[in-house]
């Protein structure tokens, strides 16, 4: 078949995969709206009722001394999580890490828990620790710390698998163990990558720890719920000014760190 036939069948082709993707696209988003009855006029509708809502977020700025508490919490939370990830992500990482693991049973199994833990979003974590440890700091620590350690080991393992693997094979064929080989030849490699990842997480734990107190996790967000509870719009709006201020900082701070060390 000549070159010039050939195209007019690809093209055609082309066109038929397009059509049916586009149109597999627009049905699911049809069906999407459909069952959740997402309504445009609705929304617009909305939009009045939202005005007028916002209108009554004037913050309370006398309300000011009481938040400092549970934001200092909140953001104490973030860091324990954090921390207590790190310990635990760093170690696992080299196990998920098909260049690092010991055997492909270790790296299985590894994986296959790690996946589990990614597979459970955080709200959910502390929704469920917080009747079993009491309401308060200590369920938000625990699933930020199950929720980092996903995230890291994740991250982490996909940086290792990509380091040059020339150092690796040199040093197993000079009688490296597997600790040396990592230490050495490694780590090294993806120092600076894995402290950049541990920032990031420091950011998304901030912002989550916010929401984890609206299941009773601690935090400016068990302060946040009390005061919508109440109806305080006043103190709920200040709340949301100190959050927002609070996550800008960290995120300023976690970008500057992150741009000296990579």
């Amino acid at each position: 078949m000549s070159a010039s036939a050939a195209l007019p069948a690809r093209s055609a082709a082309q066109r038929l995969r397009t059509t049916t993707t586009l149109g597999l696209i627009l049905g699911a988003i049809v069906v999407s709206a459909w069952q959740t009855e997402f309504s445009v006029a609705s929304l617009v509708l909305g939009t009045v009722d939202f005005v007028e809502f916002f209108a009554k977020l004037v913050p309370d700025w006398s309300y000011l001394p009481e938040i400092w508490g549970p934001l200092l919490e909140t953001v104490q939370i973030a860091y324990l999580g954090t921390l207590f990830g790190a310990l635990l992500a760093y170690p696992l990482l080299f196990y998920a890490s098909i260049n690092t693991a010991p055997n492909r049973v270790v790296l299985m199994v590894t994986r296959s828990v790690l996946t589990v833990l990614r597979s459970i979003p955080d709200l959910l974590f502390a929704a469920l620790l917080a009747p079993v440890l009491s309401i308060g700091p200590l369920p938000g620590v625990v699933a930020l710390t199950l929720f980092t350690v996903a995230v890291l080991t994740k991250l982490g393992s996909e940086s290792v698998e990509a380091v040059d693997p020339g150092p690796l094979e040199a040093l197993r064929a000079a009688g490296a163990t597997r600790n040396q080989t990592i230490q050495f030849a490694v780590l090294p490699q993806v120092g600076a990558t894995l402290t950049s990842f541990l920032l990031y997480a420091f950011e998304i734990n901030v912002r989550a720890s916010v929401v984890l107190g609206l299941v009773g996790a601690g935090g400016i967000g068990q302060d946040l719920l009390g005061r919508l509870n109440f109806f305080a719009y006043g103190d709920v709006s200040l709340i949301v000014l100190a959050t927002f201020a609070l996550v800008l900082l960290i995120d300023g701070a976690s970008i500057w760190l992150r741009a000296r060390l990579i």
